[in-house]
């Protein structure tokens, strides 16, 4: 039994699946492109409000080093994504690579927590675009009903209408085409980023240089928790996290990390891209190192233009404007989070789809949502499934409480694509790879602490509730993934030398 769980898929196979004709995705896809969906994905909110709360909370003016050095955690993940990507340019991300490298049953598993990770992460964005639009519309005097602004301090029925119809429109555009996808993107994040450079520029002028004293405050200790609220590594070993001083850098890194999230759906486009050997490993590295240079910046300008411990929590940099005397920057803010939101929401959707879409080539999903449109070469069917089921959740649910769960899902992605890049050097050796992550497998173990530490320190909670997700994802596996896949019935190897047969098109 074992044998069949952890049975790999040949890179070679995957990419002969990527050529018939009724399951092959339209390769339109550039290295720009690529880096603007990361641009567009990873630059949300977290730059208006993460950089302010973590600085006053957390590691005061040094702040900007915790980007640093989260950058510098998500930039070792993101160099086994690259040399992946580009081996094996095949839509799905890490579930594909996991395919090739550790088996079956971790392949499943891997997608099943993705499906989870961009599901939620695209819902929990809709709902907070909704509530900066419903800012802005109040702002001009329009106000929508009580019962169609969400979930939130509802009491009676409430459903998001703006959540809701934002994923139907992006859904709409993701089955027309990649390529359309990717202009709207471009246009968006244009309009974001100039946002970002005029709040950076315009901050510089109002910067205080007394502002950066001390850079690092002094360690202040965090009251130890025992509740499913406190972090797993200090019930399991009873090690606080400190805030402020050198550790407390590594504690907001480990806060900010989150606001990186988003650069590993870059991978999932692989399949559509023109030169994936080339462009994926451009746009990945790409779009980190840019988003990387406007968070350590905006953190920056935050904590000198107000001293950190003034700082706001739920709108740091807009109040940084507003108490230097130019509230007009704070509406600037506001129209970058709303607009920026649109691509984060769209570019996670597409990540979705396209893992969906891999696992039901290979039939461990019902193969009806593997054949694309005749006309727009997407697979429309699992984008309008999704998309739909998406919205639903959006505008009936309060998400708040469950965003952390997207968070140790991209962790536990990069775990696992940086193990898998170690054992397919092993077992696969003759592969040729455009792009080779340096130092392995020093960098990949490097990566998998990194990663390994940051989901120790998230809450007890977010595990027991990732822990029931994959208990389901097990049963779904065992009932249906597990007799349907092709890899079984078609018998397909691994062996050295031995090339499987090409299925039929069913």
């Amino acid at each position: 039994m074992s044998s069949t769980l952890f049975r790999t898929k040949k890179v070679e196979q995957s990419i002969l699946d990527t050529e018939e004709p009724e399951h092959a995705l339209k390769k339109s896809l550039s290295a720009l492109d690529l880096t603007v969906f990361g641009v567009g994905v990873i630059i949300g909110t977290g730059i208006f409000v993460l950089t302010g709360k973590v600085a006053k909370e957390n590691a005061g003016p040094a702040v900007s080093l915790a980007f640093v050095v989260a950058g510098v955690v998500c930039a070792l993940a993101a160099l086994c994504y690259a040399e992946f990507a580009s081996t094996v340019p095949v839509a799905g991300s890490a579930y594909t690579f996991a395919y090739a490298s550790l088996g079956e049953l971790p392949a499943w598993i891997i997608g099943w927590d993705l499906v989870l990770e961009f599901a939620l992460g695209t819902a929990v964005v809709a709902v907070g675009w909704s509530g900066y639009v419903r800012s802005l519309l109040d702002n001009a005097g329009w106000h929508l009903p009580g019962y169609l602004s969400g979930r939130e301090g509802s009491s009676g029925f409430g459903f998001d209408i703006l959540a809701a119809a934002l994923v139907l429109v992006l859904t709409a555009i993701l089955v027309i085409g990649v390529k359309l996808s990717a202009r709207v993107t471009t246009v968006v994040v244009a309009i974001k980023v100039t946002v970002v450079m005029i709040v950076i520029i315009a901050g510089a002028f109002f910067i205080v240089g007394d502002n950066y004293t001390p850079f690092i405050p002094k360690v202040q200790a965090q009251e130890a928790g025992s509740s499913l609220n406190a972090p797993l590594v200090q019930l399991m070993f009873g090690y606080t996290p400190t805030n402020f001083g050198v550790m407390g850098i590594f504690t907001a890194a480990s806060v900010v990390f989150f606001a990186f999230i988003g650069f590993d759906v870059v991978a999932t486009a692989a399949e559509e891209t023109k030169n994936p050997q080339r462009d994926m490993p451009r746009g990945i590295m790409g779009s980190l190192f840019i988003c990387t240079a406007l968070y350590v910046a905006v953190s920056i300008v935050v904590t000198g233009m107000q001293r950190y411990d003034r700082l706001s929590i739920d709108a740091p940099l807009a109040d940084a404007f507003k108490a230097t005397g130019h509230p007009w920057y704070a509406g600037v803010i506001s129209f970058g989070a709303a607009v920026g939101l649109t691509t984060v929401c769209m570019i996670l959707l597409l990540g979705q789809t396209r893992v969906f879409f891999a696992m039901s080539r290979d039939g461990l999903l019902p193969r009806f949502f593997s054949r694309v449109h005749p006309r727009f070469r997407t697979p429309h069917r699992p984008t309008i499934l999704l998309g739909v089921i998406i919205a639903i959740v959006a505008g009936f649910t309060s998400l708040s409480e469950l965003a952390e769960l997207v968070n140790i899902g991209t962790l536990f992605a990069f775990v696992v694509v940086a193990i898998g890049v170690v054992i397919l050097r092993h077992t696969r050796p003759d592969l040729h790879r455009s792009f080779r992550t340096p130092l392995v497998p020093l960098v990949p173990i490097v990566s998998v602490l990194a990663s390994v530490w940051l989901m120790l320190n998230l809450p007890a909670e977010t595990w027991l509730r990732f822990a029931v997700w994959m208990v389901i994802g097990f049963g779904v596996y065992f009932l249906y993934g597990r007799s349907h896949s092709r890899l079984g019935r078609h018998g397909e190897t691994t062996e050295a030398g031995v090339h499987p047969p090409r299925p039929k098109t069913q």
